[in-house]
C-alpha cells in the first residue's frame, strides 16, 4: 500500500510520521529513532513530529523490543500517527516513508 501525506512547512526530501503524544506513541518514537540515527523530533505537546532525510524506516520487532508487548503493523501504528510525511509503504513486519515513490 502507498500512500501520501504532507507535514506543513517541512523541507523537501524530509519524511516520517506525525506521533500522538501517548505512552504506545512514545515507543513508537523511540523505536524510530534506534532505527534512524539522524531523524530529528519536534514535539508539539500532543503530538511530535519525526522527519528524516529521504527514508525512515519502522520495524515491528523494534517496537515489541522497547514495548514488551506485540505490535501488528498497520493496525496499531495508525492508532497512534494522524499523520506524515512522504510516500509510505506498509507491511506486516515493516514501514518505510520514503521521499520518491518506488
Amino acid at each position: 500500500m502507498t500512500a501520501e501525506g504532507r507535514a506543513g512547512g517541512a523541507r523537501a526530501g524530509l519524511v516520517g510520521p506525525v506521533l500522538d503524544a501517548s505512552d504506545l506513541g512514545g515507543s513508537v518514537l523511540e523505536a524510530i529513532l534506534k532505527l534512524n540515527p539522524g531523524a530529528q523530533v519536534s514535539d508539539r505537546g500532543a503530538y511530535r513530529r519525526v522527519l528524516a532525510e529521504g527514508s525512515c524506516v519502522l520495524t515491528r520487532l523494534a517496537v515489541e523490543e522497547i514495548t514488551g508487548h506485540s505490535f501488528a503493523l498497520p493496525g496499531d501504528l495508525e492508532q497512534v500517527m494522524p499523520a506524515f510525511q512522504g510516500f509510505l509503504t506498509l507491511g506486516a513486519d515493516r514501514v518505510e516513508w520514503r521521499s520518491e515513490r518506488r
